[in-house]
This record gives structure tokens, C-alpha cells and sequence, in this order.
């Protein structure tokens, strides 16, 4: 059971939460500050929910008096309508986990008191509350990660959660578009709106003018009836349209003149229907390319990339590798009902040193096998997919001798080795700081650490940087 501290003079709120929440939540209320600094003493709850919107006295003393409370170090999640929601994002810069919006969507807010528990649990080594960032909590609590690319992603996210226009989410597939897609719909003012997915390339051509825009009974052979199309049902919500490459150029132009007029009409209809729906779009090809290719009409992409959100592949932060596998792990030991305790550093280090050339997708099948697979309570590394396996051996198995650089092989070895005799050649101008190294590099540290040990396994080159170090 979830213990949840909640701080409001609002009774109303505390009845709301202590019927919804069910069986698996126990809410203790207070309203008064030293009240609550007691029960936050006493260790009895695991949780608790700060209520931005009640009466005492300003804004300013309020807030002063949520800060306080955020110090206990007892993870918090602060709640709020929608004309405190700059103060809210201050209290998540000083350490609160998230913001929920209210009223409360009840789902929304079980996973963010879910995570924030999670996140302060011991095996996570969770950073003071002065560390954590706006990124990792307010609103995007569904994502994971807290690498620099992960967090310009949540900046961009915060910028246009309350702005009307169009946005396109590209990435390869697999890194969560959707994720992204969700989490500008969830922090703005359309979050009780409904959010309606569309994937273009799952459509036949002949239905997606029908499946987008809906039509009129008898408007084409087999239409017995009339039918709502997606513009319709998203309705003063969010429309997320994703593979937006995939239409035709035919399609394309009955989109464009839908974001232009901002109006459609049904199959059939003469009738206009205005389009109230934020429009997000996403594509994991390239296209610019298609534009100058002539497969990807110019007008379009101009309405489509007003404001453009990059999602990176998992290569590109495999600092966030560990963090996302837990995720996983955690998730898939209560669906399968086969507990699981954690992932051995073995197995971690296999993860991290692998390509990903299905992002979090393929990991996350990795995970539900490793799980299956697994004769005890950790993941080992010999209990990952066979090809994550092959690549790390494969990388090991190689030494290359950085004093006489050769390119042999193939592309992907070559590049490999080049890698190397980049980290190598970094950490040596540094004098053995491998923080710097890896900064001159704009990698991590960890996948600088990795590069060295294949550049030379037995450590040896180690040991000089620490001797030089040091003298």
C-alpha cells in the first residue's frame, strides 16, 4: 500500500483522492505545515501531494512553505490549476518530482505517484532533490532519462506545451515520438481532451481520406452508414499523426488545404466542420530529402515543421540504457508474475556497450527475453538476446594498437576503431581526465571508459594515465 501525505486545506480534494485512488493508496491529510512537517517525520507516508491552490495567504508564502516541505526529501508531486502552473515548475526545479494538473486526472496521477516512489527507492541512488531536473519530472514523467539530448527534448516539450502550433517529431523508429507526442498533450490546457493516434502507414490509400475525415452514408460502395473520421473524434483534443511520410502525394494535398482553411468536410458532405484539434505529426524519415526528392510536398513540410522536437536514438545516450532496462524490468517481472531484483553490472555493461539499432523498442524486447530466460531473481549477461551478446564479444575480441593506426576490415570496424583512437588520443591531451575527455568528445563517460578498455583490455593503458596523473 502507498502511503500518501497530502498537504491542502481543500476537503474536498482529500475525499476526491481517498475514494479514487482505491485500496492501494491510504491518503493521511493535514493542513497545517507543522502538521505536516511531523507526519513527514514520523516516516508514515511514502509520498506526499502538495496543494498549490490553497488559501494561505500569498502565493509567494505559499511557495516559500512548499520548499520547505520539498527538503524532507520525501518525494513530492505538486498540484495545481492551470493559473499557478509557473510557480508549480519552480517547486519541480527545487526538487519536487512532478506536476499534476487540477482537478486530477486519477490515471496520470497514479503513474507519477507510482514513479516518484520508484525514484526515491534506494537501488535507484536517486540525486538530491537540488539535482534533479525540470526535464526528468514535470510532465514527462513517462519518459526516461536524464542525458543532455533526453533533456533538450523535454525543454522543447515545455516550450510548446500551450502553443496552438503544429509540431513534428522526427527520430528512428523506436526512440518514442509517441511518448513525446503525449507528454505536450498531458502538460497542456487540452490534457481532459481526448488524444487520438493515427499511424498513415497503417492505412490503405483508398480508406485514409475516409478514416481521416470521416464520410457520409452512401458517400462510396460498402458506406452503410455515416462515420466520424479522426479530425472529428480528436475534437478540441490533440491529433497525433505519425509516419506522416508514408502519404501520398494525393493525400498530401487534402491535409494541406485542412491545416490551411482549418476545415474539412466529411466524404460526401459539402458540410464544413471546423477543425479544433492541435495537429503533432511525426516521421522517422528524412523529410527534407523527400522534399527535394519530389515525393514530399514543399507547402506541406513548411505547415508541418513549425516547431521541430528531435527524439535520439538510444545510441546516442547510453547513460540512459540502465535506467530504461530497470524501467522494463520492473514492469514486465509483474506482468509475467516472475519477481526480479535487478540486473547484474555484467549485463549492464552488455547493454551499454550495444548498438541499439532498434532503440528503446528492441531493448525493450531484450528485457521481456532476459526475464524469461533468467533462472534466478538478476538478469545475467548470458541471459540477453544472442545478437546484443555477439556485438559486445565481437568488440572485445578485437584490440587495436593505437601507437600504428591501420584501417582494416569492414566499414563498421573501421569506424570502430577510429572511435577508439579518438578517446585515446582525448584522454592523453587531457592528462588522464576522463571527465574532460569525454566532454572535448561530447560523449559519456561511461562510453569513454568502454572505448579505452577496448582499445586495450588488460588495462594497461590505464595505469599509465593514472601514474602520469599523479606525477
Amino acid at each position: 500500500m502507498v502511503k500518501i501525505a497530502l498537504y491542502s486545506e481543500d476537503r474536498t480534494l482529500y475525499r476526491l483522492l481517498s475514494s479514487a485512488l482505491g485500496k492501494d493508496y491510504q491518503v493521511q491529510w493535514e493542513s497545517n505545515e507543522e502538521d505536516m512537517n511531523d507526519l513527514l517525520s514520523s516516516g508514515s507516508c511514502d509520498v506526499m501531494i502538495l496543494d498549490l491552490n490553497s488559501n494561505r495567504g500569498s502565493l509567494l508564502e505559499q511557495t516559500d512553505s512548499l520548499k520547505r516541505l520539498i527538503a524532507s526529501r520525501v518525494p513530492s508531486v505538486v498540484m495545481g490549476d492551470d493559473g499557478v502552473r509557473t510557480e508549480a515548475f519552480e517547486l519541480v526545479r527545487t526538487g519536487a518530482f512532478g506536476f499534476c494538473r487540477k482537478p486530477p486526472s486519477i490515471r496520470e496521477l497514479k503513474t507519477m505517484l507510482s514513479r516518484a516512489c520508484e525514484d526515491s527507492a534506494p537501488q535507484q541512488a536517486a540525486p538530491a532533490p537540488a539535482q534533479r531536473t525540470v526535464a526528468e519530472t514535470a510532465g514527462c514523467d513517462r519518459m526516461i532519462g536524464t542525458s543532455p539530448q533526453m533533456q533538450k527534448v523535454y525543454q522543447l516539450v515545455h516550450r510548446v506545451t500551450n502553443l496552438n502550433a503544429a509540431v513534428l517529431v522526427a527520430g528512428e523508429s523506436g526512440t518514442g515520438k509517441e511518448l513525446i507526442a503525449r507528454a505536450i498533450h498531458n502538460m497542456g490546457s487540452r490534457a481532459n481532451k481526448p488524444f487520438v493516434a493515427v499511424s498513415c502507414g497503417a492505412i490503405p490509400e483508398t480508406l485514409i481520406e475516409s478514416e481521416l475525415f470521416g464520410h457520409e452514408k452512401g458517400a462510396f460502395t460498402g458506406s452503410a452508414g455515416a462515420r466520424e473520421g479522426y479530425f472529428e473524434q480528436a475534437g478540441d483534443g490533440t491529433l497525433f499523426l505519425d509516419e506522416i511520410g508514408d502519404l501520398s502525394l494525393f493525400t498530401q494535398v487534402k491535409l494541406l488545404r485542412v491545416i490551411q482553411q482549418m476545415e474539412f468536410s466529411r466524404l460526401g458532405s459539402n458540410k464544413l466542420i471546423p477543425l479544433r484539434a492541435r495537429l503533432i505529426f511525426a516521421t522517422h524519415r528524412d523529410l527534407a530529402k523527400m522534399v527535394a526528392e519530389g515525393t514530399f510536398r514543399q507547402d506541406l513540410y513548411y505547415r508541418i515543421n513549425v516547431m521541430r522536437i528531435v527524439a535520439p536514438s538510444l545510441s546516442e545516450r547510453s547513460d540512459d540504457v540502465p535506467k530504461i532496462a530497470m524501467h522494463f524490468l520492473r514492469h514486465y517481472s509483474k506482468v509475467f508474475q516472475k519477481p526480479m531484483d535487478g540486473i547484474e553490472q555484467d549485463a549492464v555493461d552488455v547493454l551499454q556497450g550495444y548498438n541499439w539499432p532498434g532503440n528503446v523498442r528492441e531493448l525493450e524486447n531484450v528485457m521481456q527475453r532476459a526475464i524469461v530466460l533468467a533462472p534466478g531473481t538478476t538478469v545475467r549477461a548470458e541471459d540477453l538476446a544472442l545478437n546484443v551478446q555477439e556485438e559486445e564479444e565481437a568488440d572485445m575480441g578485437d584490440v587495436v594498437d593505437i601507437g600504428d593506426y591501420q584501417a582494416n576490415g569492414s566499414f563498421e570496424r573501421q569506424l570502430r576503431d577510429y572511435k577508439i583512437k579518438l578517446a585515446v588520443s582525448a584522454v592523453r591531451e587531457h592528462n588522464g581526465n576522463k571527465t574532460l575527455a569525454a566532454r572535448s568528445l561530447s560523449i559519456s563517460r561511461a562510453y569513454l571508459h568502454r572505448l579505452i578498455r577496448l582499445a586495450d583490455p588488460d588495462s594497461v593503458f590505464e595505469m599509465e594515465l593514472e601514474k602520469a596523473a599523479n606525477s
